[in-house]
């Protein structure tokens, strides 16, 4: 019983003598930017909860309520936004001066909270004006969606404590975890229809691959999942060091989420532009769409990398300096490798060739079967594939042969010189004709004149364009038009020369060459039966 009483004495003395130094604490001192911090925070702390001390802080106002309110939501901000003010790094000097204002203030968040700041005013530091007129719009965008109610609401759950959090905190990240999973499976099977009725409706597209949608869904609703739960975290009042660390992790979570999101979208988006390439005349569409994905996925991964890199206070600016001295050296090295990578853009951009070109240049024949960041594939006529730098490509004359409108037979008939004037005209007449009834020929352009009196024969020029569109046409109506060619000269009895001498002994008053007359039937013949040769029957009209 003499404990008992002894121990409540004793209980009474330290309340006591506790109430006793906080009626008789001191007056607070603002002559620095750290003694308004610490008054600021010391006097909104559990222990020492005294919020009409800790709004002296404040720039003086009539309402003292007012001030009183602001006072608390202003540590609110600091502590949703999980900002911990480290007291040792604050200036204890009372004429500080900021280096960028060149003013007595002093700013204990630039990056995260510019417009709050501290400002001397008579000799002692406060919280300027305009800060207290920012800080409503603060704590709102802190506290959207009206989680600031919860803020009165959720303490009533209970105020017992367990390892430094109380029972409501407790409570309530049960409740935002099971809500957030049950919120994370229903958004993810309502996205999927949507994004179905969303193709069908304004795309008129069908989902090929539901598998790949199917992840994107996941991947927005769980997005959507962390940021509702970084939303919560500022409600949760957690101990600043605690919630410095989680909102951290959050963000960290939330800026990966993204990337893959983002990346995942790309990969469907890309499918789809794949497949309106493959309806486009430009070949080189189907080679660049699978550039284009992977340099969007690289970009992404790089944005998220280095937004990270900057929640974690690396020194971005550096860092980038170090990589670009790093890149030189880099780049010094492996100057082919750049090389060809600026040959590559040079190929996308001027596209001097798509994919199924048949192309020629320096010791490069052959079809193009695919442009990469580096070489370009090219199969030859023997079917194998070589790989040319495309730094070389770039520097070379390539002739297209792909690109061809139309293909050219130009070729020379040489005629023996015992061929007379009437054959040679008929000769000439007949040349036309056969430009004239071929379906794949060209009918403006062409050239068949006799041309040149050489040596040992005749030359007719006999140049045409042929309407044909790949190398296996064009060596089958070349092969028609030969053939008729052959066949006219044996009609009309024309000889073709070769490298020879002939010595004559005398001379013939005989002519070789047939009647005008039946030359002109015999030549409508036979072009009336050549446009029958090589003419479709369904083409043909007589």
């Amino acid at each position: 019983m003499k404990k008992v009483i002894i121990s409540i004495i004793c209980l009474l003395f330290l309340g006591a003598s506790a109430f006793s130094q906080s009626a008789n604490a001191p007056e607070p001192t603002l002559e620095t930017p750290y003694n308004t911090m610490y008054v600021h925070l010391y006097y909104l702390q559990p222990e020492s909860y005294r919020p009409d001390i800790a709004a002296v802080t404040l720039i003086r106002s009539k309402d003292s309520l007012s001030r009183i309110n602001n006072a608390i939501k202003l540590k609110q901000v600091f502590d949703g936004n999980g900002l911990f003010v480290r007291l040792n790094q604050l200036p204890q000097e009372a004429n500080f001066i900021d280096s960028t204002t060149q003013k007595p203030y002093y700013t204990p968040f630039p990056k995260e909270l510019p417009d709050v700041y501290l400002e001397k005013i008579n000799g002692k530091w406060y919280f300027s004006q305009e800060t207290v007129n920012q800080i409503p719009r603060l704590h709102k965008s802190t506290y959207p969606l009206g989680t600031d109610r919860l803020l009165t609401l959720l303490p009533q759950l209970g105020q017992d404590r367990f390892l430094g959090l109380a029972t409501w905190q407790y409570l309530t990240v049960l409740i935002v975890v099971v809500f957030g999973w049950l919120f994370y499976k229903i958004l993810s099977g309502i996205l999927l229809p949507l994004v179905r009725k969303i193709l069908r409706s304004y795309f008129k597209l069908e989902i090929r691959d539901k598998q790949k949608v199917v992840e994107v869904a996941q991947a927005f609703s769980l997005l959507f999942l962390f940021w509702l739960i970084r939303l919560l975290v500022p409600v949760l009042q957690l101990p600043i060091a605690a919630a410095e660390i989680t909102i951290l992790v959050l963000r960290i979570v939330m800026t990966i989420i993204l990337v893959v999101l983002a990346i995942r979208i790309v990969r469907v988006v890309m499918e789809y532009a794949m497949d309106f390439a493959k309806g486009t005349e430009h070949r080189m569409d189907e080679q660049l769409i699978p550039i284009i994905r992977r340099s969007l996925m690289l970009i992404f991964s790089i944005i998220g990398v280095f937004h990270i890199l900057r929640l974690l206070d690396v020194n971005i600016a550096a860092l980038i300096a170090g990589i670009s001295i790093g890149g030189l050296a880099l780049a010094l090295a492996a100057q082919d490798t750049v090389k060809n990578l600026i040959g590559s853009a040079m190929i996308f951009f001027d596209r001097p060739f798509q994919i199924g070109d048949y192309i020629t240049g320096s010791g490069v024949e052959g079809t193009v079967m695919e442009v990469g960041f580096r070489t370009t594939r090219i199969q030859t006529l023997d079917t194998s594939i070589i790989s040319v730098p495309n730094g070389t490509i770039a520097n070379l004359a390539i002739t297209n042969m792909g690109v061809r409108i139309m293909r050219l037979l130009n070729t020379s008939l040489t005629v023996t010189y015992d061929t007379s004037p009437d054959q040679i005209e008929k000769f000439i007449e007949g040349l036309k004709g056969l430009i004239l009834h071929h379906p794949r020929t060209h009918k403006e352009g062409y050239y068949v004149h006799l041309r040149t009196l050489d040596a040992s024969s005749l030359n007719i020029m006999f140049r045409v364009y042929l309407q044909v569109d790949s190398y296996a046409e064009e060596l089958k109506v070349k092969e028609e038009m030969l053939l008729g060619i052959l066949r006219l000269a044996d009609l009309l009895g024309v000889d073709f020369a070769f490298p020879s001498s002939t010595v004559y002994f005398g001379s013939s008053d005989e002519s070789s060459s047939e009647k005008p007359a039946d030359l002109n039937e015999s030549l409508k013949t036979f072009l009336n039966n050549f446009r029958k040769r090589n003419t479709p029957d369904e083409e043909f009209l007589d």
